[in-house]
């Protein structure tokens, strides 16, 4: 991929990466094999059917492949930046046992934005069922079940409790990594599908339980908005902010968006963000974009963090400061954040993933403090709570998610969940194929079939 100069690009929040040209793209596209067992395909969470759409790339036929992919896929471009292919379908290419996999995600971000620059065609959609689906929640599970129900003939209502659709895509991952216009872009297509959204839509509150209920159906993809924290002192101190909401606030209410509005989010110039997930690279990131130094803290370390690696080396290339084998014990200062007081970690033993144990050396030496203004944490975040907790009879785990069977259908025969609500955290693309599988379940039982 095309990336532009860490120089330039760390003083704004244009996209970092370019993308394929054409002619590179359709080299890239030769490379594929067209397995005659294709492990890319079973790699895939949503099943697309990648060697059919390399092969019209392979053939310049662009459109064709265009059509392809929205055949298992209606977020293309999304996809295309922002899932982790190196797990997945690249993981699973044959082509890596001896060298470099096919590039399928820069081919499918390709497709998908060759195809909004030369028109676009809305997949058909069967004729009307009669039947109503309430989908909660517009990010990628809800987007991808309201796609799917749609395309299968049913009346579609997404309820979003936002000003903006997207969830995650739009609140969660910064603009240089997922550009807003395109988060848009793709979801009008679902809308021109024929499903209808309705924000600033609270379910609980704006719309009673019993209302929704009354729907054929409902899927619910809330997603995980309650951020987790690390339980040390100085966590009530001015300053200090979960991802989500530093996050948030830079993406809703524009503070990306400089100097055309002022929104206040960096507090002085130094920032520690805790965490070594993609979370935590993209708030580093975000915050060195807005003027600050920023130091990155991981407990293990730096081959260990669980971050992708491309968005790892970008976050270094950027200025980020790595501060690895280290662990934040208190955050200090009153009432502002004046500093963090960290540990440095030993590494044990191994754990059952292969990652080492991290534990606190001992002794005063190995305590060390950050000079920083302001602390984001990182660290993961659980099920939104706000509706499940609402539905009586819903069943709900133990760390709060919805339970759900191999369908996606909780414990109310007629109410299924999907995404990050039902699995706990998890990555955009692993939400959309939980959501596939739920929108299915809920075809068959409309359809009156087990």
């Amino acid at each position: 991929m095309n990336l532009r100069p860490a120089d330039d690009r760390v003083h704004d929040f244009e996209e970092v990466d370019t993308g394929l040209p054409e002619q590179t793209a359709v080299l890239e596209a030769l490379r594929c094999m067209e397995c005659p067992r294709p492990m890319c395909v079973q790699g895939c969470p949503v099943s697309i059917d990648i060697p059919a759409f390399i092969s019209a790339i392979a053939q310049e036929q662009f459109r064709d492949a265009a059509r392809i992919l929205k055949q298992d896929n209606m977020l293309p471009a999304i996809c295309g930046r922002v899932c982790p292919q190196e797990n997945q379908c690249q993981g699973s290419c044959i082509m890596s046992k001896k060298g470099k996999p096919v590039r399928i995600g820069a081919l499918e971000r390709f497709i998908a934005d060759w195809e909004r620059e030369n028109g676009v065609e809305s997949p058909g959609v069967a004729p009307s069922t009669g039947k109503q689906v309430a989908v909660v929640g517009s990010g990628p599970a809800g987007i991808t079940a309201a796609s799917e129900l749609a395309r299968a003939g049913h009346s579609v209502t997404i309820f979003e409790s936002l000003h903006k659709a997207g969830g995650v895509l739009t609140y969660g991952i910064p603009a240089f990594r997922l550009p807003k216009d395109i988060v848009e872009f793709e979801i009008d297509q679902v809308l021109a599908m024929g499903a209808v959204l309705r924000l600033n839509h609270i379910v609980g509150r704006s719309v009673p339980v019993d209302e929704l209920l009354r729907y054929d159906a409902v899927l619910i993809g809330t997603g995980a908005g309650l951020p987790y924290f690390m339980g040390i002192e100085g966590e009530n101190l001015n300053g200090v902010y979960s991802a989500n909401e530093f996050l948030t606030r830079v993406n809703l209410m524009h503070a990306d968006q400089f100097p055309e509005y002022d929104t206040p989010v960096i507090r002085g110039s130094r920032v520690a963000v805790v965490g070594g997930g993609n979370v935590a690279m993209d708030s580093a990131r975000v915050a060195r974009r807005l003027g600050a130094k920023v130091y990155l803290i991981y407990r293990r370390r730096e081959e260990d963090l669980p971050a992708r690696a491309d968005e790892v080396q970008n976050a270094i290339d950027e200025g980020v400061e790595m501060v690895c084998c280290s662990n934040p014990v208190r955050i200090l200062g009153g009432p502002e954040v004046r500093g963090v007081e960290c540990v440095r970690m030993d590494m044990c033993e191994l754990d059952a993933s292969g990652r080492p144990i991290p534990r606190p050396l001992e002794g005063e030496e190995s305590h060390f403090t950050l000079d920083v203004d302001m602390v984001i944490e990182a660290i993961g975040q659980g099920p939104n709570p706000l509706l499940s907790g609402l539905i009586p009879d819903l069943e709900r785990g133990p760390k709060g998610t919805i339970v759900v069977d191999d369908g996606g259908r909780t414990s109310i025969p007629h109410v299924f969940a999907a995404g990050d609500i039902a699995t706990g955290a998890a990555t955009v693309i692993w939400a959309m194929g939980s959501a596939k599988k739920a929108a299915r379940s809920i075809n068959q039982m409309l359809a009156g079939e087990e």
